[in-house]
């Protein structure tokens, strides 16, 4: 059994990323990863409080877990950039759900390859969907163990703000290899709101108001997505499940950084 680190990882998928978009002639879509580790220890117990109270473990998934790992895909600055102005999505901001979507899943299976012909076992979920449509809350929230593992913190928008901000998209797996402890987020929020700074930018961008700064009004918000894809032209010919919006993240100042971190 071959030792594995989580800056193994780390490379792997930045190299399978930068090949991947080269394979596909998909270059312009996305930065490079984020990638964080966590063991599997009492924190998790927190889960079924602060996520969902049918929030799987993460022993449900690999009865011999040792580690989590996270990992972040940001988008490249045109897409956001695109989808700035007007209440409803641009075409590409769907396109980009759809595209990473499946990048996600090749590259959690790749990461799980990786580490079985290590010697370990790995176990993952889907990257999206994964989420019961009655109660809006998912058994497997990668954003809520982003926020356990370090990988950021949640923002007024109820988005993870990474160091690369939070346009982008969320993977995460289990494995019984020991990674440690790694992660990356630089402060104790990295929301300017959250950190006692001026900002709500993210509240005023909703096209339904469905943020507060002490509520999110899940159903609000579901019904906006529904809607888009049921009704533009431009969403018709993409996927069933292209419920895209995006509006809360578009060039804020936590759209591509910690702006907390910026600040200090």
């Amino acid at each position: 059994m071959a030792a594995v680190t989580i800056n193994d990882l780390r490379e792997f998928a930045t190299d399978f990323i930068t090949h991947y978009a080269e394979q596909q002639g998909l270059t312009q879509w996305w930065q490079p990863p984020l990638m964080v580790s966590a063991p599997i220890d009492e924190r998790f117990e927190e889960l079924p409080r602060m996520a969902a109270p049918t929030h799987l473990q993460p022993r449900d998934l690999l009865a011999t877990a040792r580690s989590l790992a996270v990992f972040f895909i940001p988008f490249q600055r045109w897409v956001i950039r695109e989808n700035r102005g007007g209440e409803r999505p641009v075409r590409s901001w769907g396109q980009a759900y759809v595209l990473t979507n499946q990048l996600l899943s090749d590259l959690s299976t790749a990461l799980a390859e990786r580490l079985r012909q290590a010697g370990y076992a790995a176990a993952l979920t889907p990257p999206t969907a994964n989420f019961d449509h009655r109660r809006l809350m998912a058994d497997w929230s990668h954003k809520h163990l982003g926020f356990l593992a370090g990988m950021g913190r949640f923002g007024s928008h109820c988005l993870l703000i990474t160091p690369a901000g939070c346009c982008g998209r969320l993977g995460s797996l289990v494995t019984d290899a020991d990674l440690g402890e790694h992660p990356l987020i630089e402060t104790g929020e990295a929301c300017l709101v959250k950190a006692g700074h001026k900002c709500g930018k993210c509240l005023e961008a909703c096209p339904v108001t469905a943020l507060g700064e002490d509520e999110f009004q899940r159903k609000a918000c579901w019904d906006r997505l529904k809607e888009n894809r049921a009704t533009l032209p431009e969403l018709s010919d993409l996927p069933d499940n292209t419920h895209v919006c995006g509006k809360c993240a578009m060039i804020m100042p936590c759209s591509f950084k910690n702006p907390v971190a910026a600040l200090a």
